[in-house]
């Protein structure tokens, strides 16, 4: 089945919760020979992330095609977003038709201020865990798992853990086994070579 992936852009999104996922979704169309990735942002345009990078975006909202899965990343410019009514009204209108709805870090708050994610249990980045908390809106926040599933609504913790979401999320719309097979093309074996205890 061929899957039409949307990840949101905005200014001062963390790179890799974007990028991580892309990544993922792209290598699976690629060794699925069929689908699409596509990235989205309220105006269409250049969007500038939070170390610098800069993203071209395919689309604006009002001309995006219509998605499948949907993708939400963090970052500092989540703390704008969450206000702009323009951008929580897109996800409010756009996760309803989607199979998937997910994020990535402070996505999560995304998520819940458009109503789609509220009630529901979610994760996000560990240093944002109590703020997210004291805002409301989630069920549960869950602070110990790398992503976390309430329904269709998948949300990670922070930056890296996109990518571990991602490939699970394609475990779901093909097999585990082409999962794997992804995980394997993108090299991803994770072995840092200190511990956050050192």
């Amino acid at each position: 089945m061929s899957y039409t992936t949307g990840i949101l852009l905005f200014d001062q999104l963390e790179e890799l919760d974007a990028i991580g996922p892309w990544e993922v979704f792209t290598m699976a169309a690629n060794v699925r020979g069929s689908g699409k990735v596509v990235t989205i942002s309220e105006h269409g345009g250049l969007v500038k992330c939070a170390k610098g990078l800069r993203i071209q975006s395919d689309y604006s909202f009002g001309e995006a095609p219509a998605l499948d899965v949907i993708l939400v990343p963090g970052g500092m410019g989540t703390r704008t977003e969450v206000n702009n009514k323009v951008v929580i009204d897109w996800i409010a209108k756009v996760a309803p038709g989607c199979i998937w709805v997910t994020s990535v870090c402070t996505g999560s708050m995304l998520l819940i201020e458009s109503g789609v994610a509220r009630g529901k249990r979610v994760t996000t980045h560990w240093a944002f865990v109590d703020t997210l908390r004291e805002r409301g809106g989630a069920a549960t926040v869950v602070d110990d798992m790398r992503f976390v599933r309430d329904g269709n609504i998948v949300s990670s913790a922070g930056v890296s853990a996109g990518i571990d979401m991602s490939l699970w999320i394609i475990g779901q719309t093909d097999s585990p086994a082409f999962a794997r097979e992804v995980q394997k093309r993108i090299e991803y074996y994770p072995a840092p070579p200190y511990t956050s205890d050192v």
